[in-house]
């Protein structure tokens, strides 16, 4: 362990979360085991080797799905709410283990330490929200045409449902889906990022320990590790009737293609290209927190990040020089010290690319206004430390089309009314969140109309980056469509039964058919 993650407290995290030097990276409930390559997982912090994970194996693999299979029979039939109540006990867990599973978090993905107990805090929400569900899987009562019959609409489990994360929240997205999933009496195989597996091994290892203590069957939570090869296993394998995948739009679609030729069910969270408008009426303060957060928050990883900011030309430069002034206050670090604002991207291809949408920018016609570089010397010795980098462009430029998942922004000048800084903002084929900041009431109206934001998310006066667990999450376009965590997102994770009861004596038929024998 480096001298970094000993003066922040990782050995003991490490310890407490039952991180060994090799990880088994193949789960099913209580058993671990794994006979694959190993995966090295290195800090972006420090550069260091964390630990090693196995990977999953094609007959790892079967193992796990046996599990998986023979433990749903037994739990769909477990009442909801006693379901429900694993999840309380598994929220409770993470409570006990907020501070080293979020110091894991920051270290092994780079984020800061207060985002990484921020996303803990997440799979803590949705696990309290999870509870409250389990006494609450509706269905509908509707009145049939036929004399002496009740009509009605109720949900079952799925079965297996497959999860595939991304490494920028390696612990909220999978506890989004499976504290719903669970809920709803399915079992869940889960295939974390290659880039932060020993995140998924400390979950797995939380989990298990619920498991145990309440003598449930191998297989509710499987844990697999490795590259796409693993996550074919799952997207190929009709066992598994959903899978979740969150990443970018490229993956997304080779996922939903191979999903849907085998007529499964896809839940995706892909890629955003997220704005904000500013209008004449905003408050520029709340406008340069709110854009400043979004911008670099998570050195600007986050699917929700801000990557536009469309300002109108009477407050432009004033915006303007706001944002560059506060770009002069961040702080760029360890994101274990929370004294920093900016953390490391995950590793150096995420570099490469971040220099190559600001050469981009330049080559396509843009000024940079904040100049963006990479740094090296004490305390960036891993080389993913780069500068927030802020440019003035053209929606239409082709990089400014496409997301780069690093602190980017891009600022936008619109003239006249929000229609056409909506123009600007729909113009792009990503479809995740958008935000208005303005007082003028009939602005934001607009923005929230059928003709206003194409987003899944649309906020007023916060930025684009963050949400509640409360509300169902998700994009359209090239964002996939799919809802995940709050509202009704729990119905994706079950299968809808209609059935109706005839408590006569005869047998009348729909639309009035007559069939006498």
């Amino acid at each position: 362990m480096s001298t970094v993650a000993k003066d922040f407290g990782m050995d003991e995290a490490m310890k407490i979360l039952g991180l060994s030097a090799i990880n088994e990276g193949t789960s099913t409930g209580q058993k671990n085991f794994g006979n694959g390559e190993i995966i090295e997982s290195h800090s972006p912090v420090d550069g260091q080797l964390i630990g090693k994970v196995k990977t999953t194996t094609k007959e790892d693999y079967e193992t796990v799905m046996s599990a998986a299979t023979a433990a749903f029979k037994d739990f769909r039939t477990m009442p909801a709410p006693a379901r429900g109540e694993l999840v309380r006990q598994f929220g409770n867990k993470l409570r006990e283990v907020k501070e080293p599973l979020g110091k894991l978090v920051s270290y092994e993905m780079g984020k800061s330490y207060q985002e990484g107990l921020g996303e803990v805090q997440e799979m803590i929400d949705i696990c309290d929200f999870a509870v409250g569900l389990s006494r609450q899987l509706h269905g509908l009562t509707m009145h049939s045409e036929r004399p002496g019959h009740r009509m009605y609409e109720q949900y079952h489990p799925l079965g297996v449902v497959g999860i595939i994360s991304a490494f920028n929240f390696p612990v909220a997205v999978w506890a989004w889906n499976t504290a719903l999933a669970w809920v709803c009496g399915d079992v869940c195989v889960w295939k974390p990022s290659e880039k932060t597996p020993l995140c998924g091994v400390a979950c797995q290892n939380i989990i298990a320990e619920v498991l145990k203590a309440n003598d449930m069957p191998e297989g509710i939570s499987c844990l697999i590790n490795g590259d796409y090869k693993v996550g074919e296993m799952m997207t190929t394998d009709k066992r598994v009737p959903l899978v979740s995948a969150t990443g970018s739009t490229r993956m997304g679609k080779i996922v939903s293609a191979t999903v849907g030729e085998r007529l499964g069910t896809s839940l995706l969270e892909l890629g955003g290209n997220n704005a904000i408008i500013v209008t004449p009426d905003a408050d520029i303060k709340m406008t340069v927190i709110g854009a400043v957060f979004g911008a670099v928050g998570t050195a600007g990883q986050r699917c929700t990040s801000t990557r536009r900011l469309i300002i109108h030309e009477s407050v432009y430069d004033t915006v303007k020089d706001a944002i560059v002034k506060a770009y002069g206050q961040l702080r760029i670090g360890n994101p274990l010290d929370e004294n920093n604002h900016v953390g490391p991207l995950i590793d150096t291809d995420a570099v490469a690319n971040y220099n190559n949408a600001l050469e981009r920018v330049v080559a396509e016609g843009g000024n940079i206004i904040v100049e963006g570089g990479v740094l090296t010397g004490e305390g960036y010795e891993s080389g993913c430390y780069v500068k927030p980098a802020i440019a003035e462009a053209s929606n239409q430029f082709e990089i400014v089309q496409h997301e780069t998942f690093a602190p980017v922004l891009y600022l936008l000048k619109y003239t006249g009314d929000v229609i056409d800084a909506l123009e600007l903002q729909n113009g792009v084929a990503q479809g995740l969140s958008s935000a208005i900041m303005t007082n003028n009431l009939r602005e934001a109206e607009r923005f929230l109309s059928a003709a206003g934001s194409d987003c899944g998310i649309a906020n007023v006066n916060i930025g684009t980056s963050g949400a509640e667990i409360g509300g169902a999450f998700g994009g359209e376009k090239d964002t996939g469509g799919g809802r995940e965590s709050g509202s009704d997102a729990w119905k994706v994770y079950m299968r809808r039964q209609t059935n109706t009861i005839n408590y006569t004596t005869e047998l009348p038929l729909a639309q009035g058919i007559k069939f006498d024998l």
